[in-house]
């Protein structure tokens, strides 16, 4: 454990950012799961809609620096993909 007071203090702010970059993760992952059902019932447009408001959510946490801006435009091209893919078919 630590015992400085820096140390103390570092510990602190860990706790803090984990908890602030779990929330925002299990975010990411909810808009996510959004997007997938909606692909997979083929509601092409209620799939449209949710990717509309994943995206923004996505570009957040990228900007908190959260997640890496590569695995973001990776989700965000993946879900795309399946999204045009439901609504053509």
């Amino acid at each position: 454990m630590a015992r400085h007071l820096s140390a103390l203090k570092r510990a602190r702010q860990n706790k803090k950012r984990r908890a602030r970059n779990q929330s925002r993760k299990t975010r990411v992952k909810s808009v996510v799961r959004e997007v997938r059902q909606a692909v997979a019932q083929g509601q092409g447009e209620e799939a449209q809609a949710a990717l509309t408001r994943a995206v923004p959510v996505i570009a957040r946490v990228v900007g908190k620096g959260t997640l890496h801006w590569r695995a973001a435009a990776r989700k965000v091209s993946r879900l795309t993909r399946q999204v045009n893919a439901a609504k053509g078919s």
